[in-house]
């Protein structure tokens, strides 16, 4: 029963999680491409630095943008805030919920780094608060005048950490630790930097004082980091259910092309979206297609000689029952599961052999399964394993 309630409050918050993160994801692009499509026009109101017509769901828009700020603002200014704040607390909610609570299946795994449940949870948050508190400390510094400088620094950064992670952590854990590390900077970016200098700049307004143009400026620069570390996000957040990355050998290496691309992926988009020529982002595209395609060649099989490994169907399914039937069972024993993962059955050779396929994507190429390693599937047994499936 216990499993079953915690089924549906990860299923819960994790509608949460992607409700919000839309929204986010939306207004986050949405105001950088506006900002991009904004033209200097013979009549503007005075400190207007540019306005965008826009067209939607039937109706044109007329949107103008205030060097600073405007002299007077109405009682009805809408703050877009909350989206950013609760796509965070969803996702850490979801940490808490799929990984602290069974922290020693779901986070480590001993062959990676002996841990205790309390010591990996304790990573996890202390990680999180320093990805953030590096990040700030460089955008403050005079690094970050530089933009290309911050860039390559910030992305040294964002590998270090994808490193640590697949060092200390289990293959699923460690990528969606690379995403969480990395959403805590963007939801520390609103809260933190963007949000306050508004309420500075709107305080400063309602006390009839000439607002400081700086915190704009500022809040613009953390703006578009968010929306390039956007795409990169999604990709890990969702790589626990792609073996091939999270439970890739390099895994953090292939971080590396996912950040690259998506950055690029970002660019092209937004760009295109506000009408600039293509010549102004088509370098872009090689990028993105070299990235993917490294990332392909990284992940793709390897090839497996087992023609003259000899696996009896008893011996591969004493191999099955001792890693994978406590799972994968129509009454698992194992007390984090209340029916079996994927509804996938494993108690005998004939289901054995009819999710062959699966059993090798997830527990001979990667060591995804079982979770954790927590049984201890040793090389050996996942090269008979396969040779078992191979062979039939």
């Amino acid at each position: 029963m216990l499993a079953f309630l915690a089924d549906w409050a990860n299923l819960l918050i994790r509608w949460g999680h992607m409700i919000a993160g839309i929204g986010w994801i939306g207004t986050s692009f949405y105001f950088i491409a506006l900002d991009l499509s904004l033209k200097k026009r013979e009549k503007m109101k005075e400190g207007v630095m540019g306005t965008a017509w826009e067209v939607h769901g039937g109706g044109f828009y007329h949107v103008e943008k205030f060097t600073v700020a405007p002299k007077e603002l109405p009682g009805d200014l809408v703050w877009f805030k909350w989206e950013a704040y609760l796509t965070w607390l969803t996702g850490f909610l979801l940490l808490i919920v799929q990984f602290y609570l069974d922290a020693g299946a779901w986070m480590i795994d001993p062959s990676v780094m002996a841990l205790e449940p309390w010591q990996a949870v304790a990573i996890s948050i202390a990680s999180l608060a320093v990805g953030w508190f590096v990040y700030d400390g460089l955008c403050r510094s005079p690094i970050g005048r530089q933009t290309t400088l911050l860039a390559v620094i910030g992305f040294i950064w964002v590998m270090a950490a994808a490193y640590f992670y697949t060092h200390v952590f289990s293959g699923r854990t460690a990528l969606i630790h690379v995403g969480a590390f990395i959403g805590t900077i963007m939801a520390a970016n609103v809260f933190a930097i963007i949000i306050p200098n508004q309420k500075k700049v709107t305080a400063a307004l309602l006390a009839g004082d000439a607002p400081d143009p700086k915190y704009g400026e500022i809040g613009k620069q953390r703006s578009v980091h968010n929306t390039y570390l956007t795409l990169p996000v999604l990709v890990t957040m969702v790589s626990g259910h792609y073996p091939m990355l999270s439970g890739h050998p390099q895994a953090w290496l292939i971080v590396a092309f996912i950040i690259v691309g998506g950055a690029c992926m970002r660019h092209v988009l937004v760009s295109h979206e506000v009408g600039e020529p293509f010549a102004k982002y088509r370098a872009a595209l090689p990028v993105i297609l070299a990235a993917l395609f490294a990332a392909i060649y990284m992940t793709s099989p390897q090839q497996r000689n087992t023609a003259d490994i000899d696996v009896s169907d008893v011996e591969a399914m004493t191999i099955v029952q001792k890693h994978c039937t406590s799972c994968h069972a129509a009454k698992p024993s194992n007390e984090g599961f209340d029916a079996p993962p994927k509804n996938i059955l494993l108690e005998n050779i004939d289901q054995l052999s009819r999710h062959g396929k699966q059993v090798v994507q997830f527990a001979v190429q990667t060591r995804a399964m079982p979770l954790g390693n927590e049984t201890g599937m040793t090389a050996d047994e996942r090269l008979k394993l396969g040779a078992w499936v191979d062979n039939q």
